[in-house]
Formats: structure tokens, sequence, C-alpha cells
């Protein structure tokens, strides 16, 4: 097994897990091949123990690999993929995920305050034509990324504070989770999981143009609360898949 270069700090682990991941599904490392052993891999990658045991723990939480104490990690048969279905490298960067929601709870639910109360016909049309554009996407099977995050930028926008604007721009579209987790970006309920999305966020403009503060602030903290609960719900249904079958054969319901 051959390294790469590797971030420094805490992308260690994530970029391991980055790396083993796309071995795994690229069949370099196939459904029953015994990982190389921890000092083959903080050799390979000039890593510390420390951080070839977090990479192996997550892709383990992933459902990639399985640990047999005393014998060794193997790597796991593919499982069909479900709703919100996490793989290895998804998990590490879940984490980073769910901590940018907690930011744009406290952000962005202001910041839809704020917008009901100062924003301009200009900005609400172009609000408007961010979620056109998302349905029409949700339809045709097109990019929903682009005009998700233009509908929250236009939000920030018409808040009148320019800092609103800036962390949002500094931020980008990696605000957004899909383009960061491969299972909301690829399961097969793609659709159904948008149109929820995009309902939520007609919930949002419907309270931004009547100009009610209060109602814009709680339809952008159910929609963001909504966003952290399915990631977190992942998660655990990747974690409960990590430890196997429950007892009796059965496994624990998502």
């Amino acid at each position: 097994m051959s390294g790469s270069p590797r971030r420094r700090g805490r992308g260690l682990a994530h970029g391991l897990v980055d790396d083993l991941g796309e071995k795994i599904r690229s069949q370099q490392l196939r459904p029953g091949d015994k990982l190389p052993t921890e000092s083959a891999i903080m050799q390979a990658y000039g890593v510390s123990r420390t951080v070839v045991r977090e990479a192996l723990s997550k892709l383990q939480a992933g459902g990639l690999v399985e640990t047999h104490h005393g014998i060794g990690t193997f790597v796991l048969p593919p499982k069909a993929p479900g709703m919100f279905r996490l793989e290895g490298s998804d998990v590490a960067t879940s984490v980073d995920v769910l901590a940018v929601l907690e930011l744009r709870i406290s952000l962005e639910t202001e910041s839809a305050g704020l917008a009901a109360t100062r924003r301009t016909e200009e900005q609400l049309q172009a609000m408007r034509e961010a979620l056109d554009d998302f349905q029409r996407n949700v339809e045709e099977a097109g990019d929903t990324v682009a005009p998700d995050f233009r509908f929250h930028l236009q939000i920030a926008e018409a808040t009148g504070n320019v800092y609103f604007a800036d962390i949002m721009s500094h931020l980008g579209t990696t605000i957004i989770p899909r383009t960061r987790i491969t299972a909301i970006r690829n399961h097969d309920r793609r659709g159904e999981y948008l149109s929820r999305v995009n309902r939520e966020h007609e919930e949002i403009y419907a309270a931004i143009a009547r100009r009610d503060p209060e109602s814009a602030r709680a339809a952008m903290r159910i929609h963001l609360t909504n966003s952290r609960e399915r990631l977190r719900l992942a998660q655990e249904a990747a974690r409960r898949e990590s430890q196997g079958p429950a007892p009796g054969g059965s496994t624990p319901a998502a």
C-alpha cells in the first residue's frame, strides 16, 4: 500500500479515511481483504498510531471495514444504499458539516428575521427566482446546489448588514450538506428529499414576503434544525451498521 501526502493537524485522519475509502470503493481493496497493520499504515502514510486508529474507527463506523481484535481489520462487502447512507469518508466529513449547521442556525435564524423587515422587492424577487430554479432542477435532475446557496445568500444580503453576506460568501456552497456527503448527493430518493428541502425554503420565503420576522426566524430555524437532524440520524444509522446484526440475526431498523 502506497501513501500520499497528508494534511497537518486534524485533517490527517480525514485524509487517511478519504484515501482508504477510495481504495475500497475502487476495488483496490476488495471485500474480505485484510488491511495492512497499524504499523504498516503509519509507515506508508507518515502518520501517528493515533491518526491511524481514528481513521480505522471512522471507516468502521461507515460500514466499510470490520475489526477483529487480535486478528486484523477486514474490508466489508458493500451494502445497498438507502436514504442518507454514510460512506466511510463521509463519516469524518459529516462531523464538520454538523458543526457548520450549528453555526448556520445561529447566524441565519437572525438573518431571516432581519431580511423580513429590510428586504426590497428586488431582493424578494431574487429569492423567488432561486427557489424556482431549485424546483425546476429537482424535476429535471439538475444542479440544486447553486440555487440553494443563492437563496440563502440573498437572505443574508437582504439584511442590509454586509457582514452577514460576507460570512455566507466566505463559507460558499460547502455550507450545503449534500455537496459534502455522498449519501445525500446520490441516494435513490433524491427527488423526495430535495422537494422536502424546498418546501422548507418556501416557508422561509413566505414569511419574508409578508414581512413577518418572527415567522421567518422560526421557519429558518426549523429548516436548519431539520437538516442537522437528518444528518444526525444518518450518523446513527452508520454506527448501528458498524456494530453488525442485532441478537437473533436481525439488523436494527434505521
